[in-house]
């Protein structure tokens, strides 16, 4: 019989994988005292929410929003980014990080992002470069931060604004100070596939007073604090979170601190197991993080070592009981908004082609957060099932 379980061989992983969002008691009583109030609109747990993400992230200001895609859209146009203006994004990450720039009538350029840490590069970003660049929007991609002490030169040289794409990056921290604190302004998100979840759900993170009281009129219609409610002093949006979103957000908050560092040491098993087997290259951590969310954790194949594709390794392993995924399957520049094919709006864009967010794109496999909350035995497993798979791949070509 075949040693492979896609080859009709036994399971090698037998475990009840954790399934996600965790709630509990703690969410039922905070969405019932909400009910029962009849205060939901924009109240007390919202406010109450704002304070703590912020402090938790060691940020001075929060916004909450309906969406991390409205994060990034209410912080580009809080910053004045428009017409006129580049915007550089990385080539690796999802559409809304780009999809956000067109959307605030600038025009997006793609850079590329590293081989080991799958995040921007800073070099090519000086490359792409322009009289045009406004701003840069780094991606923390699976909660491990860009370069931000040279993005921050960078665009420090330049006069640009950095808007972190920290998604998926709550509870990460960079020598001390948590992502959204790092550079002009950073939005998150809590759609219901995130760490922190209310099943959507956004905000925005800055340290200056006067963008956070622009991103709170961007998400209110216009309004300014202390002036009269139909009274508007800029076109917007209405993009407020409610009071039952905010009363989860409180309690998952609460639980956010110990299921990062049961996700870190997942990722230090699967770091040192599947570093050690030929053909497998885990994603690098930069020392310099002191936190890391793991809103996934990411490993690339050298296919050419493999001699078979991603596809048909991630087909081995899932049936040896490993819930793994592709991800990204092209640039975000290859898709039909920017393509114009298949009926797409062709956007206009420059930076493209990113040659290493090409190889990430056919190469890189992804592991969902709630998979890291399995516990070490668990992650063991998986890198037995993934050691199998290599040793058997005869079986696969």
């Amino acid at each position: 019989m075949s040693k492979l379980a896609v080859r009709g061989g036994k399971r090698e992983c037998v475990v009840r994988w954790p399934t996600w969002p965790v709630s509990g008691a703690p969410e039922r009583r905070a969405l019932l005292g909400v009910l029962e109030s009849g205060k939901w609109w924009y109240g007390e747990n919202v406010r109450a929410f704002e304070k703590a993400f912020a402090s938790f992230q060691k940020a001075a200001h929060g916004v909450t929003c309906t969406s991390g895609t409205a994060g990034l859209e209410i912080s580009l146009g809080a910053l004045g980014v428009g017409p006129g203006d580049d915007v550089i994004v990385p080539a690796y990450t999802f559409i809304a990080t780009a999809s956000a720039v067109v959307r605030a009538g600038a025009r997006v350029v793609f850079a590329d992002v590293l081989a080991g840490n799958l995040c921007i590069d800073p070099a090519d970003v000086e490359r792409k470069l322009t009289a045009r660049t406004r701003a840069v929007v780094p991606v923390h991609f699976g909660g491990n931060i860009c370069d931000m002490d040279r993005l921050n030169a960078i665009a420090g040289k330049r006069g640009l604004v950095v808007i972190e794409d920290a998604c998926h990056a709550w509870g990460s921290f960079w020598k001390g100070t948590g992502a959204g604190a790092l550079g002009t302004c950073g939005a998150f998100s809590f759609q219901v596939s995130k760490n922190i979840t209310a099943g959507e759900g956004g905000i925005v993170l800055a340290n200056d007073a006067g963008i956070a009281e622009k991103c709170r009129a961007f998400t209110n219609c216009g309004r300014r604090e202390g002036a009269l409610w139909y009274k508007h002093f800029t076109p917007a949006t209405n993009a407020r979170m409610t009071e039952f979103q905010a009363a989860i957000l409180l309690q998952q908050l609460k639980r956010l601190a110990a299921q990062t560092r049961a996700r870190e040491a997942s990722a230090q098993v699967l770091d040192a197991g599947l570093g050690g087997i030929p053909g497998i290259v885990p994603q690098k951590t930069d020392p310099r993080m002191t936190g890391r969310s793991y809103h996934l954790y990411a490993f690339r194949l050298d296919l050419e070592r493999l001699g078979i594709s991603r596809e048909r390794f991630l087909q081995a392993l899932s049936a040896e009981g490993v819930p793994s995924m592709a991800g990204y399957g092209i640039p975000v520049y290859g898709n039909p908004v920017f393509t114009g094919h298949d009926g797409g709006a062709g956007i206009r864009h420059g930076g493209a082609p990113c040659p290493e967010s090409e190889k990430v794109a056919r190469d890189t496999c992804w592991i969902a957060q709630s998979v890291l909350l399995a516990g070490k035995p668990a992650m063991h497993a998986i890198v037995r099932a993934a050691a199998k798979v290599v040793e058997n791949l005869s079986e696969l070509r």
